[in-house]
């Protein structure tokens, strides 16, 4: 008979999923870009049955972010997630009585980011949390996905109508048939899920190819180091893999050439080469594609700025690095095909964000293009807290507390400008202390600060709650609340409140969704 759920875990997951469901970061006088460029392409086609937006642009109010080709306007993005929210916006239009104002813009926000940004962060958690229960044991690996989920930028871009968060969940998707099919727990044709996860994870963001190609390394190392089978065996086993899911990636990929072939003209063209903003055109000039050789500034910013960096923001993920021994040092063919993923996974996107414009990742909570590599790190994380002794997991529970923590109140906010030199102590936290809480879907019927504060007492409440999962006796307890609380205490003692600070609160305080006494209307 199979065991009851504890109620640690029960609770944890009822937090995260409230969270993610409840929480709104929107503001509409932001006029945010990267979303609504995609959220008007899906209204063109259903109300004008063209991919271009020019006539959505006339008729629900002008946004950026586009490209524009032959006088036709299009979102710059690659095109996946305009498709998918194309049902949505049907649905919500027939829910509506039908007319051509019947969606208001708040509710194709909502529901277009709650069916296609945080449904799929949430099952994919549920793929994550059996993997990793393959490894430690499953109330380490519930913790370790409760810290990803609130801690990391899952939550911040699973809380944005983006593409950033769903493809981190496509290329977990592959991975996970990957490692499945490899693990002889699937049948063959799982790598026709790989390949068509794979290819839709491309067509949800160009630089999902990085993660893909690191995908591709670990198919071939499942087989290639296999050392009980035979070398012909092998690369038949190979061959068969790759050729299996390069059948599965046809669909998505042949569907994404022929949309640039409509918008653009020819198959391997894209929006990022015909920008209708000339101010961001000279980040995609030089190299490739805007790709150019590592800049240390572009490096250093990425992952340890208190602005948006990786590390500042998430310093659990630090303790991916240390955790990589436990896999390198196992020398089975899985745990060392794991390794190599993982390792190829960290320098494709470090020298990605090292080498293209750190100043286009702006207006966001960390560095965005990097989404896609965080779910990767959780098994040296779990390993790290499973094999080592108490002095070292007690302060590595402080940093996922810590993360939690700061991540989570950023993500409730979510829209950070460029001026900010402190993302947390020189705009969230004077934000929420002048009464500006976030938005949530419980703002319909209750009023802010209440229903913000309920939001953030629920970040905390994780925060408390992964700290009683990852660690057990009281000493580890104390040692990590004391960790997670210093580490907070150190972000307050850098520098903020500089006048770009002042000026960005001032100003998000003129577009706030919900200030103190409001309610919020998600449908007229």
């Amino acid at each position: 008979m199979p065991e009851a759920p504890r109620p640690l875990p029960r609770a944890l997951t009822a937090l995260v999923v409230g969270l993610y469901v409840l929480a709104f970061p929107y503001h509409p006088k932001l006029r945010s870009p990267n979303e609504l460029s995609r959220l008007w392409q899906a209204r063109a086609v259903v109300e004008f049955h063209t991919l271009a937006v020019n006539d959505a642009l006339r008729t629900f109010g002008h946004v950026g972010d586009l490209a524009l080709k032959d006088g036709r306007l299009y979102p710059s993005k690659a095109p996946l997630m305009s498709m998918a929210a194309v049902p949505v916006y049907a649905a919500l239009k027939a829910l509506g009585g039908g007319h051509l104002y019947a969606v208001p813009e708040l509710a194709q926000v909502y529901w277009s980011r709650l069916l296609l940004t945080v449904l799929p962060t949430l099952l994919s958690l549920l793929l994550l949390r059996r993997f990793l229960g393959a490894y430690v044991a499953q109330p380490l690996a519930d913790a370790v996905v409760a810290t990803y989920a609130l801690g990391t930028l899952a939550f911040s871009y699973s809380l944005l109508f983006m593409s950033h968060q769903p493809t981190a969940v496509l290329l977990v998707v592959a991975f996970y048939a990957l490692w499945r099919c490899g693990r002889g727990e699937w049948r063959e044709r799982g790598y026709l899920l790989a390949g068509f996860a794979s290819g839709t994870a491309v067509a949800a963001e160009y630089t999902g190819a990085l993660g893909v190609l690191a995908l591709v390394l670990y198919g071939v190392l499942a087989w290639a180091l296999r050392a009980e089978l035979p070398r012909r065996e092998r690369w038949v086993r190979i061959g068969r893999a790759l050729g299996l899911a390069a059948v599965g990636a046809v669909p998505p990929v042949v569907a994404l050439m022929a949309y640039h072939t409509v918008c653009y003209g020819h198959p391997l063209e894209t929006g990022y080469v015909n920008l209708n903003d000339p101010g961001y055109q000279g980040w995609h000039l030089g190299g490739f594609l805007g790709i150019r050789t590592p800049d240390p500034r572009a490096f250093g910013l990425s992952f340890f700025s208190p602005l948006r960096g990786l590390f500042t923001l998430s310093p659990v993920l630090l303790v991916a690095l240390p955790g990589l021994r436990w896999l390198r040092r196992d020398p089975t063919p899985e745990r060392r095909a794991l390794f190599w993923m993982t390792v190829a996974l960290w320098g494709g996107y470090a020298y990605f964000t090292s080498s293209f414009s750190y100043d286009s990742w702006g207006w966001t909570t960390g560095p965005r293009h990097m989404t896609g590599l965080v779910p990767f790190l959780l098994l040296p994380i779990a390993l790290f807290l499973e094999s080592e002794p108490e002095r070292w997991t007690a302060p590595a529970a402080g940093l996922a507390a810590a993360a939690v923590l700061v991540t989570g109140a950023l993500t409730l906010l979510n829209y950070v400008p460029d001026t900010v030199d402190n993302a947390l102590f020189g705009l969230a936290v004077p934000l929420y202390a002048d009464g500006f809480l976030p938005p949530s879907a419980l703002g319909v019927a209750i009023p802010n600060p209440t229903s913000g504060a309920l939001l953030l007492l629920g970040v905390v409440a994780v925060a408390a709650l992964v700290v009683l999962a990852l660690v057990k006796s009281p000493r580890a307890r104390a040692i990590a609340a004391a960790v997670a609380l210093g580490y907070v205490g150190f972000l307050a003692v850098l520098p903020h409140h500089s006048d770009g600070d002042v000026g960005a609160v001032g100003f998000m305080k003129t577009v706030w969704l919900m200030p103190a006494g409001q309610t919020v209307r998600l449908w007229p």
